[in-house]
């Protein structure tokens, strides 16, 4: 075993312990699949990273991402996450963007002051739900079929599954059924009444080690579901969304669409623990 660097970073918010927490290992090293895992596994947070020397072209360093049980081709917190704690350790980009490694390919990734957002990968699978899948999902939300305005496929490497519902109200009064939503990853929007600080609440459902599971702030689904939105005409080129909510947290997230067509997902990230561990 080695003494590796290592950091605990809050993503999603300027506040400590108000975020999505993430586990980053600044060298991964000589770990294997298994070690890596395990290490994911006892950390009991819902990601852990590695950073890696890059293997291909242009990238300032890869990054292998794992939840609980399994490995992520992609992952928004831990991306943000990743990048924050490899600018803190000393890392320098080659060029004005920073390009991370990971399994869907190159992510870029900008810095907007002390912010940094990525951009969004391409989705992997676009266009309407199944209406089966859309039944099944409205019964474990616990809520009418009609009251989900409009749904599609969010899938960037996690099989996210979107849903919007009648207001932000709605989302946050949520108390979905596991053994509904079993094996199922969902994404649940709603619009915030006028006059909030933010313009959606999301929430985001997933199997975890003990049924369904909770993530307070979620990158890749935030990522896909501005893809769709924006797309659908159903949020405008730039907003807030507000995740965590029911889970105690202040999450925020800053969705925007580029001249280029490109969306970048933003939010803040802060240090909150730093040293050593032994893998």
């Amino acid at each position: 075993m080695t003494s590796r660097p290592f950091q605990q970073i809050d993503v999603f918010t300027a506040t400590p312990y108000l975020g999505n927490p993430l586990a980053v290992v600044l060298d991964g090293r000589g770990l294997n699949t298994e070690a890596m895992q395990a290490f994911t596994d006892w950390t009991n947070l819902s990601e852990c990273t590695f950073l890696l020397p890059p293997t291909q072209a242009g990238a300032d360093y890869k990054v292998r991402i794992f939840c609980p049980g399994r490995e992520l081709p992609f992952a928004g917190h831990p991306t943000l996450g990743s990048c924050h704690a490899w600018l803190a350790a000393g890392g320098v980009p080659q060029g004005e963007l920073i390009v991370q490694e990971c399994g869907v390919g190159l992510v870029k990734i900008r810095r907007d002051g002390a912010r940094l957002a990525f951009a969004a990968p391409p989705l992997r699978q676009v266009g309407p739900l199944p209406e089966a899948d859309v039944t099944l999902i409205a019964r474990g939300l616990g809520v009418a079929r009609d009251d989900i305005l409009a749904h599609a496929w969010c899938d960037n490497g996690p099989q996210w599954r979107g849903v919007m519902l009648r207001s932000a109200q709605q989302v946050l009064a949520l108390r979905p059924d596991s053994s509904v939503l079993a094996g199922l990853e969902v994404g649940v929007v709603g619009a915030q009444a006028a006059g909030q600080d933010t313009d959606f609440e999301v929430r985001a459902f997933f199997p975890g080690h003990n049924g369904l599971a909770e993530d307070p702030v979620t990158g890749s689904l935030n990522a896909a579901l501005a893809q769709w939105l924006m797309g659908a005409g159903l949020a405008p080129a730039r907003y807030t969304a507000a995740q965590g909510t029911v889970l105690g947290r202040a999450g925020r997230v800053y969705l925007e669409r580029d001249a280029d067509g490109a969306i970048w997902v933003g939010g803040d990230s802060v240090s909150c623990i730093q040293g050593q561990v032994t893998l």
